[in-house]
């Protein structure tokens, strides 16, 4: 399971013009699931989201995670996190989960991620054509794989 992490001043997913979700100061991220990823994976990495501390303290210095400053989150599922891109250049999906594996993962991912930050996570739709829209605030971008542990 890969996550690219985005500490935002906001953040807003639209689906055919509608706006589906949006946040406040937080995070975005963005999730892709792989064919092998397994109950672990999300554990991982929720544990490691809800605790990362990339957030401002009183001094300025990036000590505070999201559940420290009352933050939101909002979960965008991308298959193409899963891009092989060793030969050519079009990205191979091969190693993406198919729906049947990777939708109950996705969920089970914002559930547990809303259960450690005590908040509901904002979530696009899976498999729509999204837009999302953010700003970026640092920019602080972190890219995890629960493969890495």
């Amino acid at each position: 399971m890969k996550a690219v992490i985005q500490r935002v001043a906001h953040a807003g997913v639209t689906i055919e013009g509608a706006l589906k979700a949006s946040v406040g100061k937080g995070l975005l991220v963005l999730l892709g699931v792989g064919y092998e990823d397994a109950a672990d994976d999300i554990r991982w990495l929720v544990r490691k989201i809800s605790g990362l501390r990339i957030f401002d303290d009183e001094k300025g210095v990036m000590n505070r995670s999201v559940v420290d400053v009352d933050g939101e989150v909002i979960v965008v599922s991308q298959f193409t996190l899963m891009a092989d891109c060793r030969r050519g250049n079009r990205p191979s999906y091969i190693n993406a989960a198919n729906h049947e594996i990777a939708i109950p993962l996705y969920l089970e991912f914002c559930r547990e991620l809303s259960e450690a930050i005590g908040k509901k996570v904002q979530t696009g739709e899976f498999g729509a054509d999204m837009k999302v829209e953010l700003l970026n605030d640092g920019p602080v971008t972190i890219c995890l794989d629960s493969k890495d542990k």
